[in-house]
């Protein structure tokens, strides 16, 4: 379940920060030492500043200390033909770690409390990775373990 690329949808998803639980997809940047993984949690909220032409991919505005990865709308992302139904925003400054043991207490079955959507396209990975790498918004330890 916890391999690099998936995208999980967890229904409900628990905030570490103790925010509102919700559903919400959950991608995996890189599992670390088997114990943790490194992971962003895809946003359909435009965060970026109106004067930005959103495209897929990539986009840094050092300046705006801003790092964004888009995945546009319908463009299949996934090796099983996936695609989120809305742009969707993936934020350096938002990524974190998480313990495999806490999330599979509190995610323990398939089907119901997760369901694995599919896998991103290696291209698309690396692409994802290299944009947080290579940022200047992204904490120095996640780029640290990324680039590893």
């Amino acid at each position: 379940m916890y391999i690099a690329g998936n995208i999980i949808y967890f229904d409900p998803f628990y905030f570490k920060d103790g925010s509102v639980s919700k559903p919400k997809y959950f991608l995996v940047l890189k599992v670390i030492e088997g114990d943790v993984v490194l992971a962003s949690l895809p946003s359909s909220i435009d965060h970026l500043p109106r004067h930005l032409n959103i495209v897929h991919g990539c986009i840094e505005v050092p300046e705006g200390n801003i790092n964004c990865y888009v995945f546009k709308s319908n463009q299949l992302i996934t090796k099983n033909n996936w695609a989120f139904p809305k742009d969707t925003f993936l934020y350096g400054q938002w990524l974190d770690d998480y313990e495999i043991d806490i999330l599979n207490d509190i995610y323990p079955v398939n089907g119901i409390d997760y369901k694995i959507i599919g896998q991103l396209m290696q291209e698309e990975l690396k692409n994802v990775i290299h944009c947080f790498v290579n940022s200047s918004s992204v904490k120095r330890k996640f780029k640290r373990l990324l680039s590893t």
